[in-house]
């Protein structure tokens, strides 16, 4: 398969990231945009639509991505640490799906080697032109290449860590296993895949529970009923989620030698797949 890309940009901006620890949910993100509230669903609404990552969602989306996604600050954070012990030099780190590029920053911070390059792809125009306003911001001197691109259309090669955070699941089923597979052929033996998803948990009456367990962090971070219910009916069949065992499986028959979760908070969780 060609690559296939809409836009490459590359940078080397001057300032330096700030430490993790001190802003744990969106990696500097919030300091770098002006953020506002996320009230997208606050409104009834005959029809929200299928949910769509453009300009009134990036407007929004630090604030969306905390509140609505439990645990996301420590997954972004630990996505450093990993990538940290795998990034070899002279290879590339993709993040797929990097939306506002909390993921790059957090790797930023944490892989010391320069000569590893990374590469972050998304297929959102507003999300990568935000993204190359915070990578401006945020960043220390060093190359960073973003690409828009649908990311099954991209050839991967010569990578040491591929980051799907909270992407796959917007991706077609069909499509989840071909891409797994190139991902896997881009990397070397002991090189990793970060994947984290949203899931849907077995038996169905745990799947409830943490189902409304989920509404209720939300309820919890100040969304309304009516928001929860306008958003899940925006997100039906766009964000389309699967079992913990099924992500395992379809690893395994990529290629990778083990997979399992390091992360998991409610019906959210992250795993990590060694090649």
């Amino acid at each position: 398969m060609g690559l296939r890309l809409g836009r490459c940009h590359c940078f080397c901006p001057s300032k330096a990231v700030n430490c993790y620890a001190t802003r744990p949910f969106i990696a500097g993100i919030q300091t770098a945009m002006s953020t506002h509230r996320d009230t997208l669903y606050a409104k009834t609404l005959g029809d929200p639509g299928l949910f769509t990552f453009n300009s009134a969602v990036v407007s929004v989306f630090p604030d969306m991505i905390k509140r609505s996604v439990p645990g996301y600050g420590s997954v972004i954070a630990m996505t450093g640490l990993l990538a940290a012990r795998h990034a070899r030099p002279g290879t590339r780190i993709y993040d797929l799906g990097c939306s506002l590029g909390a993921s790059l920053l957090s790797c930023a911070e944490h892989v010391e080697t320069e000569a590893c390059e990374l590469v972050g792809i998304d297929n959102s125009d507003a999300m990568l032109n935000q993204c190359r306003a915070n990578l401006a911001n945020e960043l220390p001197e060093r190359k960073v290449t973003l690409i828009q691109a649908d990311i099954t259309a991209v050839d991967y090669e010569n990578a040491s860590v591929c980051i799907l955070n909270y992407t796959l699941q917007f991706v077609p089923i069909a499509q989840r296993l071909p891409l797994l597979k190139q991902l896997r052929a881009a990397l070397s033996p002991g090189d990793i895949l970060i994947l984290s998803e949203k899931l849907s948990l077995e038996p169905e009456a745990m799947n409830d529970l943490m189902v409304k367990l989920h509404h209720d962090f939300k309820r919890a971070q100040g969304y309304s009923d009516l928001e929860i219910a306008n958003k899940r009916q925006a997100l039906e069949n766009v964000l389309v989620p699967e079992t913990r065992d099924t992500h395992k499986a379809r690893l395994l028959e990529a290629g990778f030698s083990h997979a399992d979760v390091w992360f998991q908070c409610f019906n959210f969780a992250s795993l990590v797949a060694v090649a």
